[in-house]
């Protein structure tokens, strides 16, 4: 198979230049090493499809980056430099609403020409939406203000989304309030510019560019104000990745601090190969503790559940068989699920980088079936949860069905009697159904206690972050020793 070439003009650039000819050989030569190594390990029915899929599947090497900041300090400016740098794709709110036609953005213009707030939910669904198509995949993304704060943050994780280095760029209000004058819109695209820091070349666009309406020096004060407000709460989910750049400095100096710390590559926190599993009721956390659990080490977030809901969409020949159970709400057999996560753990990114596993087994025999197929976590959480709070979790819990925004009559009641009316209640959260889950889970629970008996016990009744820390402190501690029977 030859190598591709890539052309300029009539002559190509490898004609042109014999390196070029020799690197690009070498790059498609470990291409193939690489593929040939994906088939011995997965050993798939249909190669071809294989190979095709693996193609399409995410690089390593891609830029995943949050730039972040207060207003007017310039994350447009960075966030389309490192596009450039790395030929990434950016991803912004202009871009979102304007330049993509993804599934609800008719539906987030419409709010934004209203003047009305677009909803935390249909930002992340957008954002999810744009990040999964292939060229985000292939060529890495730069993610421009997003998220905004804490709640845009953790839905973000719980669809899998993890920057691997978040900017966050910051200067003094009065310098940021200053710039603010300088702010350019063009109407017809969206696209921000700047009288100093980047104004455009093109003759039409300078003549089209308006002063946005929302830039006086009060509406500046009031947004950063906000920004303040809200910045402690990113910084504690991302301080891992996060690194503070001072924004008010030459900006060659801003694009090269920004520049070192994108390329360069975190060491995984975790003391040894992770292979962790959460049990416990529903309604206790696992979910987001595992997503957190991910994001801090870089480990294979797992849920049982969603994985054979994946194979059904993705139409492999084990979904075929599992649909027809999921679709009657009925339990899948052991045996298929057993299958599928076999399969799922014993790939490439879980042997390396080790995993978190929720959702399976339920009971001892599912666990004894984990232990033949040489599934063994080395640290197994347990998380307790009185029943009534599990019930008061679970069962006031709502759904917008309008912008899929979810709410809590206790927690997080409807903001509007508009929105309150029209809320509906997912028929799982109803407490006959939560309660015939939650006898299951108790009649099991006792023996699968027994049968991890180095597990640790978890007060899910908790703040989130105060739990996150009880699991880490328990992650970081030595495995325990087993005692040994004296002959």
């Amino acid at each position: 198979m030859r190598a591709p070439v890539e052309t300029d003009g009539r002559v190509s650039v490898c004609e042109k230049r014999p390196w070029a000819l020799a690197v690009n050989c070498f790059n498609w030569q470990l291409l193939r090493l690489n593929m040939l190594e994906e088939l011995l390990i997965h050993k798939p029915d249909d190669p071809i499809e294989f190979m095709i899929n693996h193609l399409k599947q995410s690089n390593d090497d891609a830029p995943r980056v949050c730039v972040l900041g207060p207003p007017a300090s310039g994350k447009t400016t960075v966030a389309m430099w490192l596009c450039k740098h790395f030929n990434a794709i950016r991803v912004s709110q202009e871009t979102l609403l304007f330049k993509e036609a993804l599934t609800q953005t008719e539906e987030a213009k419409a709010l934004k020409e209203r003047n009305q707030k677009i909803p935390n939910a249909l930002w992340a669904n957008l954002i999810q939406e744009r990040l999964s198509n292939v060229d985000c995949i292939k060529q890495g993304w730069i993610l421009e203000g997003f998220p905004e704060n804490q709640e845009q943050a953790w839905m973000l994780q719980s669809s899998g989304i993890f920057p691997r280095h978040v900017v966050m760029l910051y200067a003094p209000d009065t310098v940021l309030i200053e710039r603010s004058g300088g702010k350019r819109l063009d109407p017809l695209t969206q696209e921000v510019f700047h009288t100093t820091f980047n104004w455009p070349s093109d003759p039409l666009v300078q003549q089209r560019l308006v002063k946005p309406q929302d830039l006086s020096e009060q509406e500046v004060s009031k947004k950063l104000l906000e920004y303040h407000r809200k910045f402690p709460e990113i910084f504690h989910i991302y301080q891992k990745v996060l690194k503070s750049i001072n924004a008010d400095q030459p900006s060659v100096d801003v694009l090269s601090q920004v520049l070192a710390f994108v390329q360069s590559r975190h060491r995984s926190a975790a003391p040894f190969t992770p292979r962790i599993l959460f049990c416990g009721p529903p309604g206790s956390g696992k979910s987001l503790q595992a997503a957190l659990i991910a994001q801090k080490y870089d480990v294979v977030n797992i849920c049982c559940g969603q994985l054979l809901k994946e194979a059904v969409a993705d139409n492999t020949k084990l979904g075929e068989l599992v649909k027809p159970y999921i679709d009657s709400g009925c339990p899948v057999p052991d045996n298929l699920v057993l299958k599928q996560l076999t399969e799922r753990l014993s790939a490439l990114d879980c042997l390396t980088n080790g995993w978190v596993l929720s959702g399976f087994p339920r009971d001892v025999e599912q666990a004894e079936q984990l232990q033949k197929a040489q599934i063994n976590p080395n640290r197994v959480f347990f998380f307790n949860l009185p029943y009534e709070s599990i019930m008061e979790r679970l069962s006031q819990r709502r759904i917008d069905p309008v912008t899929g925004e979810r709410y809590h009559t206790t927690f997080r009641p409807a903001p509007t009697p508009e929105i309150q009316a029209r809320l509906r209640q997912n028929p799982k959260d109803q407490e006959e159904n939560i309660e015939k889950h939650l006898e299951i889970y108790y009649r099991n629970v006792k023996a699968l206690e027994d049968f991890y008996q180095d597990a640790f016990y978890v007060n899910a009744d908790q703040d989130p972050y105060v739990v996150f820390e009880f699991i880490e402190s328990c992650i970081i501690k030595p495995l325990p020793c087993k005692k040994i029977r004296s002959l």
